[in-house]
Parts: structure tokens; sequence; C-alpha cells
């Protein structure tokens, strides 16, 4: 059983390979594809094997995968998959219009295969030492694609994301030598004091001050990697300069890689402290990202910086969830991190053709999208709305779910103003993205794929995850449902 979660982090890497042997990117497409397909497919087979048993792990717990490992592999599975048939289209149209080279398309696949390895890895192990590897690993890899389009601004964005990454990973580094040091004179080998499930075991007896000050340097660390307010400096213009698949990796799964770190430490700390302390810690960030994330929406001329800062808020949303805590409040999370995942990996799929279309990212000089690509246009419409938490969509039950937790945990003030932050994002934010995709159409503007393949693979990733995002809003499954209670009960 253990070849199936390694089998599922390595899958990816048929992407690197393609990418050492061609620089077709359509060939190469075709590969990374294959990969994310068969990624999933492994994964879901290791989450129906952890749902009907004990978690899966090898010798030391360096492979370990639980109910909550599972959940954060499933959704960083789908992101893979949705990205690699995003980039088979966008990559072969930028190749034939002479924007990416043969040696970047080369260079794009090889990275993006090892930053998805380095994922999946990261949320298949047990040990603190062996994720700050791995999470270190995929923000190298990330690194490389943010500038691969040769703008100046992207090689700008690439140099901040550096600078602040390593600083934030650092952080997370003495985070972790920290709780390490809190298990000192407990029972057993080193590496069973790096693990999850003998710290969480454990943790009555850990130090206190050390692991006090072990979870606050992991919070910070790991919630750079998650765009944190004030962590977050690096996020929006990663986000907006990087290729649209990619951004739809790092904002869909690399995002997640990070809360999931914190989620971990959060189950260490409550068994130590109770919920009270983490809750607190991971409000006030919360609040600090949806306030910040709702400023810089309103009035945001480049519309993919609209979305990076809507992914800031929508990571404070998730600790907001945490924070206010309970079975609700973590149940919540969780959703709106699949939710999320889902809904900004379409947007931004949906995003990277209106840039190829016009070729601009700035919305005042885009206008009547939904008129010159109709599916394009109702696509990115129906998917500003479903990012929004508009109802029937996944992120309204979720968003709907953190509220009750808040109401639930006695902090209706908190819920107050968080009802109220959304309103003004809600605003913000679809002002800006009806404003380009209503009015009359542009006759200069026509669909930038060509031939079946390159359609094929540009729509039917915004059309797998819009529909997915509706299904969630209408109706969790009964194993969905199943696996995020057992995730809930890891963390609680």
């Amino acid at each position: 059983m253990i070849a199936l979660p390694i089998g599922a982090a390595m899958a990816p890497l048929l992407g690197t390979i393609a990418g050492l042997l061609t620089a077709r990117a359509r060939l190469a497409g075709m590969l990374a594809v294959a990969g994310g397909i068969l990624c999933l497919i492994l994964t879901a087979t290791t989450a129906a094997l952890v749902m009907a048993g004990r978690p899966i792990q090898s010798a030391g717990s360096l492979v370990y995968v639980d109910g909550l490992g599972s959940f954060f592999a499933l959704t960083i599975a789908v992101v893979i998959l949705l990205s690699s048939l995003g980039s088979l289209s966008y990559l072969a149209v930028e190749q034939r219009h002479g924007t990416l080279s043969p040696r970047r398309v080369r260079v794009y696949f090889a990275v993006f295969g090892v930053f998805a390895t380095g994922m999946m890895g990261s949320v298949e192990t047990a040990n603190l030492g062996l994720l700050f590897i791995l999470v270190e690993a995929a923000t190298l890899a990330s690194v490389v694609l943010v500038p691969i389009e040769g703008r100046t601004s992207g090689l700008e964005a690439g140099w901040r994301y550096v600078v602040v990454s390593s600083m934030g990973i650092t952080m997370a580094l003495a985070g972790t030598l920290f709780v390490f040091y809190a298990a000192t004179g407990l029972p057993g080998s080193p590496q069973d004091h790096l693990t999850w499930a003998f710290l969480v075991r454990h943790a009555d007896s850990l130090d206190a001050v050390s692991l006090r000050l072990g979870f606050l340097l992991a919070v910070v660390g790991y919630g750079t990697k998650v765009g944190l307010v004030p962590m977050h400096t690096w996020l929006p213009d990663a986000h907006s300069e990087a290729p649209s698949p990619a951004s739809a990796m790092l904002s869909g799964a690399l995002l997640n890689v990070g809360m999931y770190a914190i989620i971990r430490f959060i189950a260490i700390a409550n068994g130590r402290f109770g919920p009270a302390y983490a809750s607190h810690v991971l409000l006030v960030f919360g609040f600090l990202s949806v306030l910040v994330g709702a400023l810089f929406m309103v009035r945001r001329r480049d519309f993919k910086r609209l979305f990076a800062y809507s992914s800031v808020e929508h990571m404070g949303i998730i600790a907001i969830g945490l924070g206010f805590g309970g079975l609700l409040g973590v149940y919540g999370a969780l959703l709106h991190a699949l939710n999320h995942s889902i809904g900004k990996c379409l947007l931004f799929l949906t995003g990277g053709s209106v840039v190829l279309a016009y070729g601009t990212r700035r919305s005042d000089h885009i206008g009547g999208v939904l008129t010159s690509l109709p599916l394009t246009g109702a696509t990115f419409l129906i998917g500003s709305l479903a990012i929004l938490g508009s109802p029937p969509f996944g992120l309204f039950i979720s968003e709907f779910t953190i509220v009750r937790a808040g109401f639930a945990a006695t902090y209706p003030a908190l819920v107050g103003l968080f009802l109220l932050l959304l309103v003004v994002i809600f605003l913000g934010f679809f002002r800006t993205t009806s404003g380009m995709t209503l009015g009359p159409a542009e006759p200069r503007v026509t669909s930038p794929y060509v031939g079946r393949l390159e359609r094929w693979t540009a729509h039917a990733p915004v059309l797998l995850g819009l529909g997915a995002i509706l299904l969630l809003g209408l109706w969790v499954p009964g194993w969905l449902n199943d696996l995020l209670l057992r995730s809930v009960a890891l963390v609680r």
C-alpha cells in the first residue's frame, strides 16, 4: 500500500520527463496531463484505503497518509490535473506566437512536474523535517515559473518571492526546531520527536514555553507560504506575473500546502494548551488578511492581481474558520480550502484565455468578453460570482458554515465584521469582473485557440471546475463528508 502515495507523488514527474525530452508544448502537455490523471487516480485510491482502515505509513513515518493528508492530497491532485490541462493549451498558444521559446517550454514542463511532486510529498509525510524540505523544494521550483515569460516585472516578482519566502521558511525551520526541543526528554528516538502522531499523543508532556514559541514561528513561517497578512507581500506579484496555469497552481495548491502545515501545528498546540491559544493567533492573522484583501480589491486594474488579493482574503477566511474552531469551524475551513482551490484554479485558467485574446491584464482595457468570447466570458463571470461566495456554489456553503461556527463560539461582533468585509469584497471584485465581461464586443478579439485539442484542453478544466463547485454548493458527497469529519477529528 505504501507504493500508492509514493506513486501519486511521483506521477507528475511525467511532465518533467516530457520537458526533458521534447520542446513541443502539445506533446509535453499531453504527458503532463497523463501524469495529472495518474496522480489523481492513485491519490483517490489511497484516500479510499485510508477511509476503509488505518493511516498508511512507512517505517519512521517518512511516508504517512491519514484522513487530513488524504483530503489535502486530493485537493492538490485535482488542481494539478486542471492546471496540466490548462498548461497544454496556454503554452501551445504562447509557443505559436513566439512568446515562449522552445527552451522556456522545456523548462516550464520540467519544473511544473517537480513543483507538483514537492507539494504532493509535503502532505504525505508525518515528519516535520521532511515537510520543511519538501515545501522548500516546491517553493524553489515554483520560483522558476514566475518569470518564465521573460518580462522584467516577472523577474522582479520572482526575486521578491525568493527573498520573502526564504525568510518565511527560515522561521518555519526555527519553529520546527523549537517543537523538536519541546519534545526533549520524551521516550522514543529523535526521529519520533519530529513526527505528527507522536507529538500529538504526547502533547501534554511537551515543554510549554518552547512549544508556544515554536507554534508562533511555524504560523508566521508557513503563513508566508499561505499569504497571510503581513507575510503576503510576495503573493500579488508572483501570482500576477506567472503564466496563468502556474498561477492556478500557486493559488490553488501551494497555499493549501502551507495551510496544511499550520493545521498540523494547531493539532499539537491544541493538545497542550487547548483550543484558545491557537484560536486567538489565527483570528488575528485571519481578520488582518481579509481586511487587507478587501482594501486592495477596490479599483484594482490588473485583474490577475485582483485574483491574487482574493487568494489572500480566502486564506484569511480559512484561518478565521480554524480560529472559530469547533466542529463547524474546522469543517468549514477545510471545505473552504477545497472550494477555493477549485474556484481560483478555474478563474486563473479562464483569465489566461482572456489574456491571450486581449494581450493585456489591464481590466480597464478589456470589455465585452461575454460577447466576443461567449464561453470564456460566461465562465469568467460565473466563476467570479462563485469565488465571491454567491449561492448556489460551494464557497457559499463553506462561508456560511464558518459564520455558524462564529456564532457557536459566541463571537457575534467578529461575525458582523466578517460579513461586512465580505460585502466590501463582493462590490470591489465584481465591479471589475463584470465591467470586463459585459458591454459591446470588440471586433479585433478572437479566440486564441486553434484546433480541437487546444480548445478542448482550454475549456474542459474550466467547465469541470465550475461543475465541481456547483455540485459542492448543492450536495457534499457522503465519502467527502466522511473524509472531512475524519480530518476534523485529527485537529480538534
